[in-house]
């Protein structure tokens, strides 16, 4: 795999959806001089249409590509009718083929590569990120793509090369790539799992000794396939299908030093038939941000699995010593149960505290590992070559716990 590039904090910013809002994105669209240039899966934005039309309305010549296969003509018919009746360029990708694309670029300068549609029911409730990038090479890529795409009738062809872009089709061997460069964790987020050359890099991973952890929103249509990665070592995190927080991020951190972020799913049509965009980045100041938030959804997650019902609110065994600090500060309860993945010594530390998105750390004679907790302030801390009965000391922002394995 050819590395992401070393590249200033200043060519990329990172937005977190549902926390950083939408107005980073609204206010790139209204920042267009000359022209802007968008391809999106699905858009059902009033106020996201409203300023493409204000746009075109100050002189920019605004081009869109709606895509119309599967569910999109449906979805975007009515922002198709009215950009196109004040006076926004709009066209319907190609028939037959998905654009699962979302991505808006501004004055051949700026470009925001997303996970999310700009589907505004969908704001509030769903995980997703934004890279906005000023990288040139990858800006010109982006709109020579563009470019190709407004004019094409066919299916989409691989997309030109370009330092730190992933384009389907064509994505499944860097994505690939990717995974097995890990040498000591993955971290990953994804709304669908069944391509068997992803799923088998993950298993693969595990089976080396990479601690990979993934995330998603449970659905019995991959549970065949979440079966067979947790039987390889792969811990898994679920969320049920009704939760206040649904996964629709596509997102692979490795090692903590390189991500990818893009709207590739996890699914052989979206690698290899699609077109669909990702980033990978070496920026320490996304993939900081990235792992973090994927590591705070894994803990707040439950685990499936070893007889947790997927979806449920995780829990800790009973039979678990749990000790607290003396109430009137902050406090936290902590207990630890082999962690059912088939490598003796691994144990699962749940945590329970009033100190929401802190860093909670749990150490054992030998060992020492984190997460942030969730909103609520849980997580679950996962140790190695723990032996049963021995401490386990827990720290969560200003409180500390220990319990016994």
């Amino acid at each position: 795999m050819t590395p992401a590039a070393a590249v200033t904090p200043s060519t990329w910013s990172l937005v977190t959806e549902p926390g950083d809002g939408m107005q980073p994105i609204y206010s790139l669209m209204s920042s267009a001089r000359h022209e802007l240039d968008m391809t999106m899966y699905e858009l059902a934005d009033p106020e996201a249409v409203d300023i493409l039309e204000a746009d075109a309305r100050r002189g920019v010549t605004v081009r869109v590509i709606l895509d119309q296969d599967y569910s999109g003509a449906y979805v975007n018919s009515t922002a198709y009718s009215e950009l196109g009746s004040n006076g926004v360029e709009v066209h319907w990708a190609p028939a037959g083929t998905i654009f699962h694309q979302k991505t808006v670029t501004v004055d051949d300068h700026t470009s925001a590569i997303m996970t999310l549609n700009l589907t505004s029911e969908y704001y509030s409730s769903t995980r997703d990120f934004a890279v906005v990038t000023t990288d040139r090479s990858d800006v010109a890529a982006i709109e020579q793509t563009f470019a190709t795409d407004w004019t094409s009738s066919g299916s989409p062809e691989p997309g030109p090369r370009a330092t730190n872009l992933v384009w389907s089709p064509g994505a499944e061997v860097p994505i690939v790539d990717l995974i097995e460069s890990a040498k000591h964790t993955l971290l990953v987020e994804n709304e669908e799992m069944d391509d068997p050359d992803i799923a088998g890099a993950l298993e693969a991973a595990a089976g080396r000794g990479v601690d990979v952890e993934l995330v998603m929103t449970y659905s019995s249509s991959w549970a065949g396939e979440l079966d067979a990665l947790v039987a390889a070592g792969v811990k898994v995190g679920t969320y049920a299908s009704d939760a206040s927080l649904y996964i629709h991020a596509k997102v692979i951190v490795a090692d903590g030093t390189t991500a990818f972020v893009g709207s590739q799913n996890f699914s052989e049509a979206s690698l290899d038939y699609n077109r669909e965009l990702g980033v990978l980045t070496s920026d320490p100041a996304l993939v900081g941000p990235v792992a973090r938030t994927v590591g705070s959804d894994f803990a707040g997650a439950s685990r499936f699995g070893g007889g947790v019902v997927p979806g449920g609110a995780p829990s800790p065994p009973l039979s678990t010593t749990t000790t607290a600090t003396p109430t009137g500060g902050p406090w936290c309860r902590a207990s630890a149960s082999p962690a059912n993945d088939g490598y003796a010594g691994d144990y699962d530390v749940y945590v329970e505290s009033d100190e929401p998105d802190q860093k909670a750390t749990a150490s054992d004679a030998g060992d020492t590992y984190s997460y942030y907790t969730n909103g609520t302030g849980y997580a679950v801390i996962y140790l190695w070559n723990t032996s049963a009965g021995e401490s386990i000391k827990v720290t969560v922002g200003g409180a500390v716990c220990s319990t016994v394995a």
